[in-house]
């Protein structure tokens, strides 16, 4: 029985991610943002829209850190969180 041998046709070609790579923090830069977030998780049953605020701080960590790309929070998501915005909106 032979077997198909093709090591001259084209390979594999991997490409980085589209928004650059996210190292791991291992120096634990950003540890308390992550502990804080976590247990904000924990404590409101996984629900992670009650804590958004403890995941804006983080990424701005990982972000002032130089561990993730420079990224306006609005387009993460957070622009209702920026300069004292709130993030109910008053009804007229």
């Amino acid at each position: 029985m032979s077997t198909a041998m093709n090591f001259g046709s084209k390979s594999f070609q991997p490409r980085p991610p589209d928004k650059g790579s996210f190292p791991l923090d291992h120096f634990g830069e950003c540890k308390s943002f992550k502990e804080k977030f976590l247990k904000c998780l924990r404590e409101n049953s996984f629900e992670n829209a009650l804590c958004r605020k403890e995941s804006k701080e983080y990424l701005e960590c990982r972000m002032e850190r130089q561990l993730m790309a420079q990224e306006p929070l609005e387009k993460l998501g957070f622009g209702d969180l920026i300069d004292g915005k709130s993030e109910t909106k008053t009804k007229f």
